[in-house]
């Protein structure tokens, strides 16, 4: 079976900008393996590659799904195995690029025994206060509530419906699920930076999003009534300025809630990738972008069929 490329890493390490170019170098087409990316109108918040940079190089799951519309894991790799074999099939190299690992470790080792999501159970969860939900997580299933931050409302939430659905916690799901065999052959990279960087990085970025249109992006999913869509509205960068843009905060409370929501999930990410020994980790603090993509391209071309 032919390899396939992995590039993951934290958010804010560059990993758009560096994958467009390792698949010009490689003749390589991208698949997107970001929650976030596969919503349409979302594309300020959510760091989508532009239409110019998409023009240059194929990418798909992007752009897949309307806010209001749900998507899975199961979503995720039925679109992606159908994409790596187009890819393929054009005698091209698959490039899955993003943060989401559930959606990576999905593709790569297959979808866990746990049941599907229940959506009329999650509206209801999400009604209740997160601080509440988690004390409940901590007694179900205190194994994955430590894995997980507090306010981490998403997971939280998929953990109390599996236990709800079947009276088993989520951490046993998890367990039998890390004993499957791979679906695909591949080789992996994390890119990282130092974590001062990364947070400055964080910082200049969230700054850029307001100065390039997100308030008015965030304005016009309103408008068009996706406000209380449950998973998409929920994405960092949105959810802080609904109440900004209801005359509840003043802006400059907006974002510094988007900064300081926005660190946190790095630092999760950050933890969790630490962890991924499948993996080769490539600091951009010590490398600039042409040096690490002589790294990556060195070790493809041995492992991958280009």
């Amino acid at each position: 079976m032919k390899k396939i490329v992995i590039l993951t890493g934290p958010t804010a390490t560059g990993k758009t900008e560096l994958s467009i170019e390792l698949a010009k170098r490689i003749n390589g087409e991208i698949i997107s393996a970001d929650s976030m990316m596969v919503y349409k109108y979302m594309d300020i918040g959510t760091a989508k590659p532009s239409i110019e940079e998409r023009q240059k190089i194929k990418h798909y799951l992007i752009d897949v799904v309307y806010p209001n519309e749900k998507f899975s894991a199961k979503d995720f790799i039925e679109l992606a195995d159908r994409a790596i074999e187009k890819i393929t099939e054009k005698g091209k190299v698959p490039i899955v690029v993003g943060g989401t690992w559930l959606y990576i470790d999905t593709l790569l080792y297959g979808i866990s025994d746990a049941p599907e999501g229940d959506w009329e159970l999650r509206e209801k969860l999400y009604r209740i206060d997160t601080e509440k939900l988690y004390r409940e997580l901590l007694k179900v299933d205190p194994e994955y509530a430590e894995k997980i931050h507090p306010n981490d409302k998403k997971r939280i939430i998929r953990a109390l419906e599996v236990f709800l659905k079947t009276g088993k916690p989520f951490s046993f799901f998890q367990k039998e699920h890390s004993f499957k065999e791979k679906r695909y052959e591949f080789v992996g990279f994390c890119l990282t930076r130092d974590r001062e960087e990364i947070m400055d990085r964080i910082e200049n970025r969230v700054n850029k999003m307001i100065e390039t249109g997100l308030i008015e992006e965030t304005k016009r999913l309103i408008d068009m009534g996706y406000e209380n869509s449950i998973t998409s509205m929920q994405a960092i960068g949105y959810k802080e300025l609904i109440p900004y843009i209801k005359g509840l905060i003043s802006l400059d409370e907006a974002v510094k809630q988007i900064v300081k929501n926005t660190k946190s999930f790095a630092k999760r990410q950050i933890r969790k990738f630490r962890k991924k020994d499948e993996l080769i980790s490539i600091n951009l603090s010590y490398y600039k972008n042409e040096e690490a993509l002589s790294k990556i391209i060195e070790k493809v071309e041995k492992e991958v069929q280009v």
